[in-house]
């Protein structure tokens, strides 16, 4: 099963509080923010709210721009992206203006929910119930693979902004920062309490937009355990991307690897034949950097677009044996290693019964078996 890319978009004041943190709302962003905001919705598949959100501001959730609308057209998309609101009671508003413009609109709840929500609705809205509870992740898949969302924008409110990072889910944050003071002190903040992933987000764009500025940050720290997080996703992403740097091989794969630590922090990266050895492999390359004594090992994750090999002709010590001896214990995959040079490998298997956590991310698999297309199998 797979997530699409989801985008976290918010504005805060100075001292940290949402927009409609003030008994007369505040508008935080700047006219040409919310023309960058309309151009990213009609970028995305999805724009997603909490039903709270839909409650307090009364939103309609459309692209304002004619010429982003029919260049949607255009491209084969609906005109407006798919409207989507998250909600355990079931108890909406059919006379929100959420219901009534754009495009298709869905509701996910719970069983006990969705009675409810069908009867206030009708036939405005798709209603998908999920269970007894809400479950993000299980609502993502559904979003991805049932009705075909790659980029999901999530425009609030507080509490699912929270949930989504906290649970390692959203894949960019977009904060704009408003030059206001609310002061306010029973004001809601954009995020709430609760444990946050270690380490440092990313910085990878800030611009300054008329009176604000727009910050784009991307989670970096990897997932612990067998679920995979946003993160996750990145960092394998780089280590497919890698693998076509390899010098092309008739007798080997092109694989790419990257080491990273626990709060985020890239201890290494290398790809197979990587410099002047014709026959190393992409972890082993990966590794050869890292102080073996260095204590991070031990809690990093190896991201190799390739599962690490369990034999081979050219080294005494196959990848899965390094990755186990320098006490690596979390390694994430794109592709289970073909019988291509090597019949039943299994390397997932000899990492798995040595006690590592392997976390194989299929999604990936083209990318990674891209720069190996010329060999057979």
């Amino acid at each position: 099963m797979s997530l699409p890319y989801v985008l976290l978009s918010a504005a805060v004041s100075l001292d940290g509080y949402v927009d409609d943190a003030a008994p007369e709302r505040l508008l935080l962003s700047s006219p040409a923010d919310f023309d960058r905001v309309d151009e990213v919705r009609a970028s995305v598949d999805a724009i997603l709210i909490g039903a709270g959100t839909i409650r307090a501001d009364n939103p309609r959730l459309l692209v304002n721009s004619a010429e982003r609308r029919a260049a949607r057209v255009a491209s084969g998309k609906p005109e407006y992206p798919l409207k989507v609101t998250v909600t355990g009671s079931g108890d909406l508003d059919p006379r929100a203006n959420f219901w009534h413009t754009g495009g298709d609109r869905l509701v996910y709840t719970t069983d006990q929910g969705a009675e409810r929500a069908s009867r206030l609705l009708g036939s405005t809205a798709e209603v998908v119930p999920l269970g007894a509870e809400l479950h993000w992740r299980e609502l993502l898949e559904h979003l991805h693979d049932e009705r075909g969302v790659q980029r999901l924008m999530v425009e609030g409110g507080g509490r699912v902004h929270t949930q989504l990072l906290q649970q390692g889910l959203a894949d960019e944050l977009q904060l704009v920062l408003a030059p206001l003071f609310v002061g306010d002190p029973g004001a809601p903040r954009l995020f709430g309490p609760g444990t946050y992933q270690d380490g440092r987000l990313r910085l990878v764009d800030s611009r300054r937009i008329e009176d604000v500025v727009l910050m784009r940050y991307e989670p970096t720290a990897p997932g612990t355990g067998p679920l995979p997080t946003a993160a996750d996703r990145h960092w394998l992403r780089i280590a497919c991307e890698l693998a076509a740097l390899c010098p092309p091989s008739e007798t080997a794969f092109s694989v790419g690897a990257v080491v990273v630590a626990t709060d985020g922090t890239e201890l290494a990266r290398g790809h197979s034949r990587e410099g002047d050895d014709p026959v190393v492999h992409a972890e082993e390359a990966a590794l050869a950097k890292i102080d073996p004594a260095d204590p991070r090992l031990a809690g990093a994750t190896v991201y190799s677009s390739l599962e690490p090999c369990t034999r081979r002709a050219s080294r005494p010590m196959p990848c899965a044996e390094l990755i186990l001896r320098a006490g690596v214990r979390r390694v994430v995959t794109a592709w289970r290693e073909p019988d291509t040079f090597v019949a039943a490998a299994d390397g997932t298997g000899v990492l798995r019964n040595a006690g590592a956590e392997v976390v194989v991310l299929p999604e990936f698999a083209p990318l990674a078996k891209a720069p190996n297309e010329h060999l057979p199998g």
